[in-house]
């Protein structure tokens, strides 16, 4: 059963479960704030206003918490609330100059700086050399800063709202137990495989070198995707500070990530309170012979009476 609570900070506190009639619940890997959006009837005993904390759980696991941006009302009697997590408030901008940090620094400096809450945030360990966002939104920069850390060590790191406090993990430890697939929750499903988004088969890395006057080059390629696909170009201007060996390192890691289909699926299945944006599940489907992990970038809960489903968007990551 799907539980939602409001508090207006002022010692309300109230149930309005068995007034919500819908509701959706909205979590991107990347980029975007977590979203609960609910319509509920309207009831003259109780008042929401905008900045309302709003949580709610499915049979008492944790699923949202967060607060009210907006409000409507229609001849209905029913109210439309959408509510984001505490992400939103990164949607700000301002400038920061890093020099040698990591993305979970970068994490914990602007949560602080802002005023949020921020939980278990692991040590991402990379140290970027340099990083100087003048007037950027605050989610691009902490998401800029997980991407380098991607780039340089291959780890993948999901940066989320974990029911009112900031965190951030490795997705090799967010392993849901489930597997959705043939005879499994699925409902239904439609599978793509491109190479029109992030895949590039020639990889140009330079630098500028101030003792020659000149520009370094590194190129790695794949020759036969090259004459299979046509060149695709990857171009990226390295940092001064970097050596042979970290840039050629870089160049091998952009190699192994970029030069590959990109494969997406989209499924339709009951819902389950463990799956969200960030996650890795385990996914069966014979008829595309499919049976891997894989790692979760859109995902929305969709709540309508005693009615309970998902829908998520995943990419295999390998």
């Amino acid at each position: 059963m799907l539980q939602v609570f409001t508090d207006n900070k002022l010692g309300g506190v109230y149930d309005v479960s068995e007034l919500v009639t819908d509701a959706t619940w909205k979590t991107s890997r990347i980029g975007k704030p977590g979203s609960f959006d609910f319509t509920m009837l309207q009831d003259s005993n109780y008042k929401i206003s905008n900045g309302d904390i709003i949580s709610a759980k499915w049979d008492d696991k944790p699923l949202f918490y967060g607060y009210v941006f907006s409000v409507g009302r229609n001849q209905e009697e029913t109210i439309s609330i959408k509510a984001y997590d505490q992400l939103r408030y990164l949607t700000a901008t301002d400038t920061y100059v890093f020099k040698n940090t990591t993305a979970a620094a970068v994490v914990k400096r602007i949560a602080n700086d802002f005023g949020l809450k921020w939980g278990n945030i692991v040590d991402t360990k990379y140290k970027i050399p340099s990083m100087v966002e003048d007037g950027q939104k605050l989610l691009d920069i902490i998401d800029k800063a997980f991407a380098l850390t991607t780039i340089n060590t291959g780890s993948i790191y999901v940066f989320y709202d974990d029911y009112g406090k900031l965190a951030v993990q490795n997705v090799k430890d967010r392993i849901v137990d489930l597997i959705i697939g043939d005879e499994s929750l699925m409902t239904d499903f439609s599978y793509e495989q491109t190479i029109d988004s992030d895949t590039y088969n020639r990889i140009k890395l330079v630098k500028d070198n101030k003792k020659t006057g000149k520009r370094d080059v590194y190129i790695a390629q794949d020759s036969a995707n090259i004459a299979k696909w046509g060149r695709l170009q990857y171009y990226q201007k390295v940092e001064e500070n970097q050596n042979e060996a970290q840039i050629k390192a870089l160049l091998d890691q952009l190699a192994r990530a970029k030069n590959q289909e990109t494969k997406s699926l989209k499924i339709d299945a009951l819902g389950n309170p463990l799956v969200r944006a960030g996650s890795y599940v385990k996914v069966v489907i014979e008829e595309l012979a499919i049976n891997e992990l894989f790692l979760i970038d859109e995902c929305s809960h969709k709540f309508s009476g005693s009615d309970y489903t998902i829908s998520i968007d995943v990419k295999v990551v390998k």
